[in-house]
């Protein structure tokens, strides 16, 4: 097995022209390109045909997160403006738990204009539901280019979910250029998104409107949700030469029992919309294998490293491990919800999908056009066997448009 890390990053650039990059959503959603790729063939269509394209009875998988207002400007006295941008809850750590708190919480945060907040706390006044709240931020440790901030507000009634709501911004892509408008609120959530947690959205679910999920619901094809809290870090550009240089940023997932019974039932096969839903179903497989080595694991050590995939795929040609099936990982993940009695389970991933890496679950995936030398164009490339090259040339020479606001790719190897 050839060894993941040494892949050179420079491999995966090609020439993105600014004005490919849709700064804005077509009017109607369904509206947008498909690209669709099937066995090396390639075709041109619009969103609203999908369905057309996937096998009746089959099973398709979504990305529910909720994209929060999560970027907060504070001022000081002096005039300076400071930026604090919610990433990640930690106490407490619960997304749902934190959310709901009415007095103080804690998150990991971005600071921007960092160097004119040397000491102190931060004040914000703003007007909710008819009364003045002061929000106060507080700086603790610095962790990685994160800084632990504590909220505290003076309305205890108030939760912080509510406080966002009212005076965050929802944090659109930076390769925009431009800055939120009030549009954005709506056009920048999917249509089906209900759990609150993400600082981007998984764009590929963007183009979906009621009337292709009828379509798909008319052609018998099941759609299911789980969810995956999109970090900041999906933006984080690979740097070094080397993808072994790279670190991926954690990201929270959910899936239920019923999700998982659904899986199976489907032998394990879906189609994934957007990479999201890609790393949570890959990371599923893993976290099987996790189970299978330690049945005993308890719920919160459920974390998948960058490079498992990799160093599992070497133990098993080594003859150190069995290697199991798809549907055998699946059942060690329902053993875990019947001997835990849960009805979700909560884990973290880092997993890393690039060139060499076997898909397990996900046989059909929805996707936009990402950026060049990107961990998700390396998934991509990992998911067409390398011919990635070819789809986005076609792409680019029939006008399709690029990123979160741009066309969409139904991609079947």
């Amino acid at each position: 097995m050839t060894d993941i890390r040494k892949i050179q990053i420079n491999e995966y650039a090609y020439h993105l022209p600014d004005e490919r990059i849709a700064k804005f959503p077509l009017a109607e959603r369904d509206c947008s390109k498909l690209l669709v790729y099937r066995s090396g063939e390639l075709q041109e269509d619009v969103f609203s045909s999908l369905p057309r394209y996937l096998p009746k009875d089959s099973l398709m998988v979504f990305n529910n997160t909720k994209v929060i207002q999560a970027r907060l400007h504070f001022r000081k006295e002096t005039g300076a403006s400071i930026e604090i941008f919610c990433l990640e809850p930690v106490a407490p750590r619960d997304y749902a738990l934190n959310f709901q708190q009415t007095g103080r919480c804690s998150w990991l945060c971005l600071v921007g204009n960092l160097k004119k907040w040397k000491e102190g706390s931060l004040s914000l006044a703003v007007e909710v539901k008819g009364k003045t709240i002061t929000l106060r931020a507080t700086r603790g440790k610095c962790v990685g280019t994160s800084h632990w901030i504590d909220f505290e507000w003076d309305h205890s009634g108030m939760t912080f979910a509510e406080l966002l709501d009212a005076v965050g911004e929802l944090p659109i892509p930076p390769y925009l250029n431009r800055e939120t408008e009030e549009s954005d609120k709506e056009t920048y959530q999917t249509v089906y998104s209900k759990i609150k947690g993400s600082v981007a959205a998984p764009t590929a679910g963007l183009h979906f409107t009621g009337r292709v999920l009828d379509a798909l619901h008319s052609q018998g094809i099941e759609c299911e949700e789980l969810t995956l809290h999109v970090g900041a870090g999906t933006f984080k550009p690979v740097k070094s030469e080397e993808i072994g240089g790279h670190e991926m940023h954690t990201e929270h997932i959910a899936v239920s029992r019923h999700f998982v019974a659904r899986l199976i039932a489907h032998g394990g096969e879906v189609t994934a919309v957007g990479t999201t839903s890609v790393r949570t179903l890959e990371s599923l497989y893993y976290i099987g294998v996790a189970l299978a080595r330690n049945p005993q694991l308890e719920p919160e050590c459920l974390h998948v490293e960058q490079w498992t995939p990799y160093e599992y795929a070497k133990a098993v040609e080594r003859g150190e491990e069995l290697a199991l099936t798809t549907m055998e990982a699946l059942q060690h993940v329902m053993d875990f919800f019947e001997h835990h009695q849960l009805e979700v389970m909560q884990a973290t991933t880092q997993i890393m999908i690039a060139p060499g890496y076997e898909y397990h679950i996900v046989k059909r995936m929805v996707t936009n056009f990402h950026q060049p030398q990107s961990t998700l164009l390396l998934l991509v490339s990992a998911f067409v066997k390398g011919d990635w090259k070819r789809i986005y040339d076609y792409a680019l020479d029939h006008d399709f448009r690029f990123l979160s606001y741009g066309d969409s790719s139904l991609l079947i190897p």
